[in-house]
């Protein structure tokens, strides 16, 4: 189809149909994972992501390219989901920062907000890394802008441009040579390119896009149980659980929440580019929205009647039990006063978040491998909390990002301490005071982390080699520091390869946490042997719960 611009319409169809071909190709993105492991999550970050996108789209009255382009910069900003995801939704803000203003774009209009679309993802990563989806989206960009001077039509322009990224993404691994060790091309520059090939094939079609929606996904823990016991309506305070989103304006976001401070309670008010998100539990949700449609164009308004909400899930009695202590969790923050210090971690595996429970966490995010946790979660966690310091413990480097971007949209004070295990996780906590200063304790924090390994235990999911090992698929595989230390076919003897590897004479404590597909009795007997071997350690068995690991390992 010979187009010479693109309108609003055209725009959100193509955001649309670049949705619905990255969420059939995710699980490619996803096997593209440099370590063989089940938790390749690249496509899956980058699905969702671009998929809150979309629903921020699909809310818009008044269809043109600025305004379809801002509503997927809000809209991934606040899904973000992991590293890729937290890209992703930079680059989707650049695109809308060079696309401000136009009713409809030309060939020269793309390539200038392709170049502002990298450059603001660079800009967003504290150590970019070539031969990433940046390189690719920095060769996309440069590409576009050698085009432009010549190319009339749209869809042979955007053609062009996929044909060159493919080949910059076929590049990647002699530009990174963990890729090459692995033997795959860089994640999620394949998802950036999987994007923009849905949208060319939606260019060149002219039947109606439907979106696919699908329910996959991270939830955090107030998400997971969503649903409440008969309560005394007497105990509301607030009886309206009011949420919604503010489009095209600039309103400073702190000043619109002081000015719903009044109103309510449990506010949360966030903005990015021309958006502001709100949610606060108030008597007056009319008042609110009037104060609201003063400042900018309102969309996905949500009012709950919290006093008329039952139960309506069937859910076991263990379920109904977490919800119902969640709810008391919930409640007790709500009704603490403000407190010096406040934390919030991210634990996969019901046994690990007793184990954040015990330490003393504000509040627990599920999540973790596989099911990284938007940027709105953390932001919704953190609303939960009155204290003076909020600390975030991702516990994961592909949450890091996504916990960074939510302290800049929050104007509370936040930390986020940057574990990348649970063990480090735990460590930091177990090592932080609340009598010291933030200072005092980010100190004595890192030192904590920096005597921790950890050490995880999971299998392969396809062939691969590294460091001169072959792996095959169901391979069990032991890692520690970022590698591959043992493989074999049996999950004991690949662990206590591991940990006898892991384990040396300044060793003092040794941790197990065995997982849900793990039997006590199996790490009672891996603890033994290691006992055995090493005599003057300590070893601690604990139920972690968690999916796809049969065991982590702390090792202090």
């Amino acid at each position: 189809m010979n187009k010479e611009y693109i309108d609003g319409q055209d725009l959100k169809k193509l955001f649309i149909g670049a949705a619905n071909y990255l969420d059939q190709h995710k699980d490619e993105v996803n096997s593209l994972n440099v370590f063989p492991v089940p938790d390749g999550d690249t496509g899956t970050n980058m699905s969702l992501t671009l998929k809150s996108a979309v629903k921020q789209i699909l809310n818009l009255e008044e269809l043109s390219v600025d305004k379809v382009a801002a509503a997927a910069s809000n809209g991934s900003l606040m899904g973000a989901r992991g590293n890729s995801g937290v890209i992703l939704s930079q680059l989707f803000r650049g695109l809308s920062n060079g696309l401000k203003g136009k009713k409809v774009a030309y060939i020269k209009d793309f390539a200038e907000s392709f170049n502002m679309a990298q450059e603001t993802a660079y800009k967003a990563v504290m150590k970019p890394t070539e031969g990433t989806v940046l390189t690719v989206a920095r060769e996309c960009a440069d590409k576009a802008a050698q085009l432009s001077k010549d190319e009339k039509y749209i869809s042979e322009f955007l053609y062009k441009i996929i044909e060159y990224g493919n080949e910059v993404l076929n590049k990647t691994p002699d530009m990174l040579p963990v890729l090459k060790q692995a033997g795959v091309v860089d994640a999620g520059g394949k998802g950036l390119l999987v994007i923009l090939q849905g949208a060319y094939n939606t260019l060149n079609t002219d039947e109606e896009i439907e979106f696919h929606e699908t329910s996959t996904g991270a939830k955090t823990q107030s998400q997971n149980m969503n649903f409440h016991k008969d309560i005394d309506t007497n105990d509301i305070k607030f009886g309206y659980c009011t949420e919604f989103l503010v489009n095209n304006t600039d309103k400073n976001p702190q000043v619109f929440r002081e000015e719903l401070a009044p109103l309510g309670d449990s506010l949360l008010v966030v903005g990015g580019d021309n958006f502001i998100k709100v949610h606060i539990h108030t008597n007056n949700p009319g008042i609110v929205l009037e104060k609201a449609v003063e400042i900018g164009e309102l969309n996905d308004i949500k009012i709950d009647n919290m006093r008329r909400q039952h139960r309506r899930l069937v859910v076991t009695e263990e379920e109904e039990k977490k919800a119902e202590e969640n709810e008391k969790e919930e409640e007790n923050l709500e009704n603490d006063e403000i407190r010096k210090y406040g934390i919030i971690t991210v634990s996969m595996g019901d046994g690990i978040s007793e184990v954040f429970k015990g330490l003393h966490a504000d509040y627990i995010i599920p999540g973790g491998q596989t099911m990284n946790p938007s940027t709105e979660d953390i932001l919704n966690a953190v609303n939960k909390i009155k204290a003076e310091n909020i600390i975030i413990f991702p516990n994961n480097s592909n949450i890091i990002l996504a916990a960074e971007q939510a302290k800049e949209l929050s104007d509370k004070n936040i930390y986020v301490f940057p574990t990348k295990t649970i063990p480090q996780g735990i460590s930091a906590l177990i090592s932080f005071n609340e009598e010291l200063s933030v200072e005092e304790n980010i100190e004595n924090m890192k030192e904590a982390i920096g005597e921790v390994k950890t050490g995880q235990i999971t299998y392969a999911v396809r062939d691969t080699e590294m460091n001169g090992t072959k792996i095959k698929k169901g391979d069990i595989i032991g890692i520690s520091n970022g590698d591959i230390k043992a493989t074999g076919q049996d999950v004991q003897e690949v662990s206590e390869r591991l940990l006898n590897d892991m384990v040396d004479k300044d060793t003092s404590i040794v941790t197990i946490f065995y997982g849900n597909d793990t039997e006590k009795e199996q790490a009672d007997e891996l603890a033994g042997k290691i006992e055995k071997e090493h005599n003057d350690c300590d070893i601690e068995v604990i139920y972690g719960g968690q999916p796809l690991y049969y065991y982590i390992f702390s090792i202090e």
